[in-house]
């Protein structure tokens, strides 16, 4: 009687350990389905970007996401010109960070920003009005430098 009661036991916790999975994984891919997308142009390449445009998708951001693919990314926009800081909590991978003005040109950017960062947090030297999120590297590969301008 004893050993039964054991495996009652046993499969509860292993059941509920599945449900929280599951129901972990929903409300993340619920979150990130709620972000607008659109293409911007990086030296002439289409990147399709989630718009993170109210204080709730900026908080989430890439937060808890799989890692980027090719040519896709993340914007923030901001209500107004600010010095904004970014850290990597919760994040599984290393992103380039791009701080871009109200007209689109680069004022800063960051390079292979690692999770293993965080806490350290991060900004450029300016005001800025945008923020984008890429795939580490692309900065390099693409060769993004101060006062180039991206098409949003």
């Amino acid at each position: 009687m004893r050993v039964r009661r054991w495996w009652v036991i046993a499969g509860v916790v292993v059941a509920l350990g599945v449900a929280f999975f599951i129901f972990k994984n929903a409300s993340t891919n619920v979150a990130n389905s709620s972000y607008v997308q659109k293409d911007i142009t990086i030296h002439g390449e289409k990147v399709r970007v989630d718009i993170a445009d109210t204080s709730p998708l900026r908080e989430q951001g890439l937060s808890g996401r799989a890692p980027l693919a090719p040519r896709t990314g993340m914007l923030f926009v901001f209500p107004q010109d600010g010095h904004y800081a970014f850290w990597m909590k919760d994040m599984r991978f290393s992103i380039d960070i791009v701080w871009l003005a109200s007209d689109g040109s680069v004022v800063g950017f960051f390079e292979n920003v690692a999770p293993e960062s965080y806490p350290k947090s991060y900004a450029p030297q300016g005001d800025a009005r945008y923020v984008v999120e890429l795939p580490g590297g692309y900065v390099h590969t693409h060769g993004v430098k101060v006062g180039d301008r991206i098409d949003l």
